[in-house]
């Protein structure tokens, strides 16, 4: 199968070659700028218009934020808007360009209701401090130099931290592609990234025939309904916050930077904040590599894994266990499992987001009326069953797969979302039933008669 994939590799450039670095990516950050005040511009000029009572066919005309109409406005103006734009690449002013044409098709798109998903904002201008400096590249020469260093356009040669050789070998061998390449700027190193087109073999898991439902939670990150033992919650944010603590405490004790008056920050403010920097940065790290090696390991084990749809947004509001669930990484887990799956020749199956995984009996099939989240032990009143709380709700999820073949069509509302479920970053069709009476406790009652139905994603 063909894939996109990327590959991320840290440079270690000279001064030189980082300070140019740090121009390309200010160059698209200008032209980012200036497109998004000539859009704002016109808007409120119309605007302004409407409010006079001019007509609409005598308004001032729409300026166009298509890619290539902002391109061509550009090339008109960056003689006297950036007169040292000889100096970066043309790909550079490009991407700024396309980012932000991206961003108000967005937003053009959310507003009239033909984006699904969350509603999206009105483009903001990028800050030279605050966003992080990146810029894509996607023509030109853009390819690998040996094992250790990249060549990209304009900038030519640059060192790499770590070898090549992975990619090397899929490019030698002609089963991979370069599309673009990425170069960003994160806790003081600067990182490359290549969208690659692969040609991937055609795998198969372990135990093709074996169905794993996976319970995630914030106690102990996912428990399984065969004999797998569970996987710990390592919280890496929580054994990385004295740390932070002491970090934070000495970076407000230093001279910061002050918009207000204009204040540049002292040089032991700079190095403090880098070094939190790095704190954070590794915490992030540690994350998503646990991730991949939980995710990649049941994507090469089983042939299909079940998993719930956790509304995460949605339980990160709660105060106190904000902090616990964001640092679990859920739907991260989820979005790896969705691609993973089919890389491996597996599937995913995405249990509804309503379905009461934890109180309902995996033995009798009864469900609880309540289920505190103190009660982490699972007895039904019906058929007398005590079982661990997740153990119980990942058996329930196993038991979803045998309903996948009778499933019918899901029911999309206006939005094409299932009802009241949007889509996730795992791809296809999420899973509904109906909504159901809550309890007290903030979870759905089961409906009898009710049909189960859960998409299938391959």
């Amino acid at each position: 199968m063909q894939v996109v994939q990327a590959y991320r590799f840290a440079l270690d450039p000279t001064p030189a070659q980082a300070s140019a670095l740090a121009t390309h990516c200010g160059a698209a950050r200008v032209a980012f700028n200036w497109g998004l005040a000539v859009v704002k511009a016109n808007l409120g000029q119309r605007a302004a218009e409407r409010s006079y009572g001019i007509p609409e066919e005598w308004l001032t005309p729409p300026s166009p934020w298509s890619m290539y109409a902002l391109r061509k406005a550009w090339n008109q103006v960056k003689d006297s808007v950036a007169p040292w734009w000889r100096e970066c690449s043309k790909e550079a002013f490009a991407c700024g360009l396309e980012r932000l044409a991206a961003a108000l098709k967005n937003w053009s798109d959310s507003t009239k209701g033909k984006r699904k998903g969350r509603r999206m904002g009105f483009p903001s201008f990028r800050s030279k401090r605050r966003s992080a400096p990146s810029v894509r590249f996607t023509t030109g020469a853009i390819r690998l130099h040996g094992r250790t260093h990249v060549v990209l356009p304009r900038l030519g040669r640059i060192k790499t931290h770590e070898s090549t050789r992975k990619l090397a070998r899929h490019i030698e061998a002609g089963t991979a592609t370069i599309a673009s390449a990425t170069v960003r700027k994160e806790a003081g190193r600067w990182f490359v990234s290549f969208s690659v087109r692969l040609r991937r073999p055609e795998r198969t898991p372990a135990r093709p025939d074996a169905v794993v439902g996976v319970d995630l939670g914030i106690a102990t990150l996912a428990v399984f309904s065969d004999d797998r033992p569970p996987i710990a919650n390592p919280h890496h944010l929580a054994g990385a916050a004295k740390r932070l603590r002491r970090l934070s405490r000495t970076v407000s004790r230093r001279i910061g930077p002050d918009r207000r008056s204009g204040r540049r920050p002292s040089r032991r403010w700079l190095r403090a904040n880098a070094a939190r920097n790095r704190a954070h940065h590794r915490v992030a790290a540690l994350r998503r590599d646990a991730i991949h090696r939980l995710t990649t390991d049941l994507a090469r084990t089983y042939g299909t894994i079940v998993v719930e749809d956790l509304h995460v947004a949605a339980m990160v509001k709660n105060r106190r266990l904000a902090r616990a669930i964001s640092d679990a990484g859920f739907g991260e887990i989820r979005r790896q499992l969705g691609y993973k799956t089919v890389w491996n020749g597996g599937r995913l199956v995405v249990a509804d987001r309503w379905f009461p995984s934890s109180k309902m009996c995996s033995a009798c099939g009864v469900a609880r009326a309540k289920l505190p989240l103190s009660a982490r032990t699972f007895r039904c009143e019906a058929c007398g069953l005590t079982l661990d709380r997740d153990r119980n709700a990942a058996l329930n999820l196993a038991s979803l797969v045998q309903h996948v073949a009778g499933s019918g069509s899901e029911t999309q509302n206006g939005r094409g979302a299932d009802r009241e479920t949007p889509p996730g970053g795992a791809g296809g069709r999420e899973a509904s039933i109906p909504r159901r009476a809550t309890g007290q406790d903030g979870d759905l009652h089961p409906a009898m008669g009710e049909s189960l139905r859960i998409a299938e994603i391959q």
